[in-house]
């Protein structure tokens, strides 16, 4: 993948709705110096300080921060930042979400004008803001897009396929890019399917599940003997349930014809689906291993979220707290592809 070139000036940004890290990480890997990060969640906060402990980071709901005090905190000045960053909470624009739990009205959907806020505030030369695809024709986006070109700044907003950029997934997300220095477009990079990154890239050097000293690989599973042997009857590399014998169909999937993804296995030679929260849970998707009697590991979820091999993650919220948070994160390359962008902006407006 052909990447911008980075410059030897290091230029500042702040991460909003931070997460674990994962747009810090593709910040930082594409030379930005994170100088604040905000969120709310303990846990999330305590796996980004493991991680990238020099920024000034707020555990704190966004909205009681008063992005004026911390412009100051931060010893910044109104239009000095390069780039504000952020991913406001997706739940309540997922398809599934507003399909399935009628999230329309969910509150958390109103944290996208937190960018707004904040821009208005710290004036950043460059704004950039990653979501789910249905944020793109959502009401709230307009409007925000509307008050941002009021105070100048000129936006492009695309929906792009992440394994389009070096991301082992077919993942579809929203990214908006935001400039007041000028224009500022979003790079859709077009690559051939045997040139994209898959699941065998990401994965397969690892050692053994039990013999790696890693706590996000050595966790043993514990299944009924029952989805064990529905498991181990999973074609390999690419099965699904629908290739299960008929006794072995659960009852529940008789009745759909949807779902078809659940207790798939990921196909070696391909980029895997969606990595979500769910990612430890058979149950929950395409999550099995392509060879293996299991679900992918918590590490191997987080190699194909392109976190770096040693990346850690909080364990007080147990696993599927971290399976949450890996599946809720960024992919560093995603954002480190579109960050060079930036830089390549900015280094043009020196």
């Amino acid at each position: 993948m052909k990447m911008m070139k980075k410059t030897k000036h290091k230029y500042t940004a702040i991460d909003l709705f931070s997460g674990a890290g994962g747009l810090t990480q593709g910040l930082k890997q594409a030379g930005f110096n994170v100088v604040g990060a905000i969120e709310s969640q303990p846990t999330y906060a305590e796996s980004y300080f493991m991680n990238h402990p020099e920024v000034d980071l707020r555990n704190k709901d966004i909205t009681t921060i008063d992005p004026k005090e911390y412009m100051n905190d931060l010893k910044l000045k109104k239009g000095q930042l390069d780039l504000l960053a952020g991913c406001p909470p997706c739940q309540g624009y997922s398809t599934i979400g507003t399909r399935n739990r009628g999230k329309r009205d969910d509150p958390r959907n109103e944290l996208v004008y937190e960018v707004l806020r904040f821009a208005v505030a710290f004036r950043p030369k460059t704004i950039m803001m990653e979501n789910v695809p249905a944020l793109a024709t959502d009401e709230r986006l307009r409007k925000l897009r509307a008050e941002l070109e009021k105070i100048g700044y000129k936006i492009d907003v695309k929906v792009l396929n992440m394994s389009k950029y070096d991301v082992p997934q077919a993942r579809r997300r929203m990214i908006m890019l935001a400039s007041r220095i000028g224009k500022l477009d979003v790079i859709s990079q077009e690559l051939d399917s045997d040139k994209m990154k898959t699941v065998r890239d990401a994965i397969s050097f690892l050692p053994p599940v039990g013999c790696s000293h890693d706590p996000l690989h050595d966790i043993v599973e514990y299944r009924s003997n029952k989805v064990q042997k529905l498991i181990s009857l999973v074609p390999k590399d690419g099965g699904s349930r629908t290739d299960l014998p008929e006794e072995y169909q659960l009852e529940c999937h008789k009745k759909t014809s949807g779902f078809k993804d659940v207790y798939g296995r990921m196909s070696w030679d391909k980029p895997s689906p969606t990595i979500t929260g769910g990612c430890s849970q058979p149950s929950k998707g395409r999550f099995l291993h392509p060879e293996e009697n299991r679900t992918i590991t918590l590490r191997e979820a987080a190699l194909l979220q392109t976190f770096p091999k040693n990346y850690k993650f909080s364990f007080k919220s147990g696993k599927q707290g971290v399976a949450t948070m890996i599946g809720n994160a960024l992919p560093p390359t995603f954002i480190q592809f579109h960050a060079l962008n930036v830089v390549t902006h900015l280094n043009n407006s020196l």
